[in-house]
């Protein structure tokens, strides 16, 4: 009896030591949102040249690289961009170094393993810490959508985009502070429900669409390219947001149980509503954040206020990130081959000359992906995690950069 007793003992306790083991093994899932402690710094300076990333392949494709570092040089050219420097210890000086150096380097012909040495030999690279302090980086897609629509409502087009509102104030970093109210006092700005049911803002129509959803769709990606009735196409520019935390909805329909996780997309979301119409204002209300608009000439542009452009503009938390600069990324990303949309370990150089709703730490980062149906494809298919890399050029050889 008591040899029976000692050997159930002994097994109980087997089993909660395998179970605790099994317990320990258990990956944490990450936590991509997590922000940063505060005081810390979302860049951590490379000191062992092992650490440093592969460039060979990203220094062979340099279409339009030097496009963007263009267009980050003539942001950084402006006044009010010096307010956001110093950034993780990087001066505005050195940012605009750095851009100046490697357009530098392309211009003078050097390509490949060429390139590749001249840039290890003059640059220094900062690792991002991630959202687990080891580099860990979520990557997901953004895009430009094209959508029919009108400047002036019809039967068909129903659905407005707006305005940024008079009321609303915002600071000299552009941050929504709230709204003012006529006695000068200033609240919070009212959420996305309390905007659309009170219809307050009758009257700063930009542009009206046939779908709910699609309006919906401009809201998260910051920008739309309306197709008027003619056939001829407007820009639609980011000018504000009402203040309020980012809310995805594609997180809610999944805690719902309308779409498993591994199937969401943004066609996915899209089909769903489309076939269950009363549906929408359900799930977008849920989202408090609310996007204004303006009115763009040319092709989209970022919160920089430049041109975005595929895969080389970059979306980050502009709190924590130098605005504008150069950066290498690793991940994987869909590209379009022969037709079709391939997903594919990729890397390159990019410009982080964007920002996000839902890029709200140094565990996210957003791709810019293009215009249209098929960038809207791939946007959809890329959560991914990987790396990202900010290039300055060392401090001893900034001089010639400077003038």
């Amino acid at each position: 009896m008591k040899r029976n007793l000692l050997f159930s003992l002994i097994l109980l306790i087997s089993l909660a030591l395998v179970g605790c083991k099994v317990a320990e093994e258990v990956p944490e899932k990450p936590d991509y949102d997590k922000p940063l402690p505060p005081g810390a710094h979302a860049l951590r300076k490379i000191t062992d040249p092992s650490m440093i990333p592969n460039l060979t392949i990203a220094c062979y494709e340099l279409s339009n690289l030097r496009d963007g570092i263009d267009n980050s040089l003539s942001y950084l050219s402006k006044p009010s961009s010096q307010q956001f420097f110093p950034s993780n210890d990087i001066t505005h000086e050195r940012a605009v170094a750095s851009l100046r150096a490697l357009g530098r380097l392309i211009d003078s012909g050097l390509y490949g393993k060429e390139l590749d040495t001249a840039i290890r030999s003059r640059f220094d690279f900062y690792q991002s810490v991630g959202c687990d302090n080891k580099g860990t980086v979520l990557f997901t897609g953004y895009y430009t959508p094209i959508f029919d629509g009108s400047l002036t409502p019809t039967s068909r087009f129903k659905y407005p985009l707006y305005k940024q509102p008079a009321d609303l104030v915002k600071n000299e970093k552009g941050d929504t502070l709230g709204q003012k109210l006529p006695d000068g006092s200033m609240i919070p700005y009212p959420a996305r429900r309390e905007i659309e049911q009170a219809g307050a803002l009758r009257g700063t129509e930009i542009a009206w669409l046939a779908d709910p959803f699609e309006a919906y769709i401009a809201h998260v990606q910051g920008s739309a390219i309306i197709r008027q009735p003619n056939g001829e196409l407007v820009t639609l520019g980011y000018a504000a947001n009402n203040g309020h935390d980012y809310v995805s909805v594609g997180r809610k329909m999944i805690d719902a149980g309308l779409v498993p996780a591994e199937g969401l997309s943004l066609k996915a979301m899209i089909d769903y509503f489309k076939s269950h119409p009363d549906q929408t204002d359900r799930f977008i209300n849920q989202n408090p954040r609310y996007v204004f608009f303006r009115l763009a000439g040319g092709n989209p542009r970022g919160c920089l206020n430049e041109e975005v452009i595929p895969f080389r503009s970059i979306a980050t938390d502009k709190s924590i990130y130098p605005r504008a600069s150069l950066v290498f990324m690793e991940t994987v990303l869909p590209r379009p081959v022969a037709g079709t949309v391939r997903k594919a370990p990729y890397t390159g150089f990019v410009l982080d000359q964007d920002a996000g709703g839902a890029i709200r730490a140094p565990g996210r980062c957003d791709v810019y992906m293009g215009t249209g149906d098929q960038a809207g494809q791939m946007a959809g298919q890329v959560y991914e995690e990987g790396k990202l890399y900010y290039l300055f050029i060392k401090p001893g050889l900034m001089g010639p950069y400077l003038q």
